[in-house]
């Protein structure tokens, strides 16, 4: 049992959701990507998700895509990346995930990242740009590496694609809130819970929802209907907030332990 399920099995035992925090490495730079690793850890972040700065992020909102540029313009790559979770680990036991495009990982190439992730402590990837039928091979060969492949349902899956992603998905199923990219939104969509419903008549693997979710009301309102809630584009948005300030680490950490509540 990797640290994900592990997670996840500790929280249902405790009736509680996951809360998981996404930010992109690299930004403002590594070694405030790894203060925030610690902070995230001590405040009680469940699962942190590290976002690969990449060149045409397509399912990034501004605010990501902004970070991601940033982090391209120091020359954050994969392999620093890697070496950074790596150091990470002799600190934190808290599940980390990967959150890149294929074309990092193909250029890698792929066998290598997925030895190179698991050494490195990554718990697991997620891969907007690779579906399943085209990823078949990475799935199967990560799943024997230990290597969670966390894949994505969208309002606009079908009964077919919800079977599809309920069977070969690892760790969790991602749930994107809305059509469109990340970024936060002033309101949920209402047919969330008809679709997180929907989705658990075919699987008891955990559903955390993402995209949109940007205040602690409705992170508690996913919470409600859903194993966990991811939040991204609020968290970039306060590092960006504070980006020369001498208690950047201490206030977006305040600001995540407050969605959290």
């Amino acid at each position: 049992m990797n640290r994900i399920a592990k997670k996840f099995k500790e929280l249902k035992k405790a009736k509680q959701k996951a809360f998981i925090a996404f930010i992109t490495a690299g930004y403002p730079s590594l070694a405030v990507t790894e203060k925030l690793i610690y902070a995230f850890d001590k405040i009680g972040v469940d699962i942190l998700e590290l976002g690969v700065p990449f060149s045409d992020p397509m399912a990034d909102g501004p605010v990501i895509q902004e970070a991601s540029q940033q982090a391209l313009k120091k020359h954050t790559r994969l392999i620093d990346i890697l070496n950074l979770v790596k150091k990470a680990r002799r600190h934190v036991n808290m599940p980390i995930c990967l959150m890149t495009y294929y074309n990092p990982v193909f250029c890698f190439p792929e066998n290598r990242f997925i030895l190179e992730a698991k050494k490195s402590g990554v718990d697991g990837v997620i891969i907007p740009d690779l579906p399943p039928e085209e990823g078949r091979g990475f799935i199967q060969a990560a799943k024997r590496k230990g290597l969670d492949t966390i894949c994505f349902l969208s309002p606009t899956s079908s009964r077919k694609r919800v079977k599809l992603i309920a069977r070969v998905t690892q760790g969790f199923i991602y749930y994107v809130s809305l059509t469109g990219v990340t970024g936060a939104r002033s309101k949920l969509p209402a047919d969330i819970r008809k679709n997180i419903n929907l989705i658990k008549r075919y699987t008891r693997k955990p559903i955390c929802v993402g995209f949109g979710v940007s205040t602690p009301y409705q992170a508690r309102e996913i919470k409600k209907i859903a194993d966990g809630v991811i939040i991204g584009s609020a968290i970039v948005k306060k590092i960006k907030e504070n980006l020369g300030a001498p208690d950047l680490i201490r206030k977006v950490s305040g600001f995540v332990a407050k969605l959290n509540k």
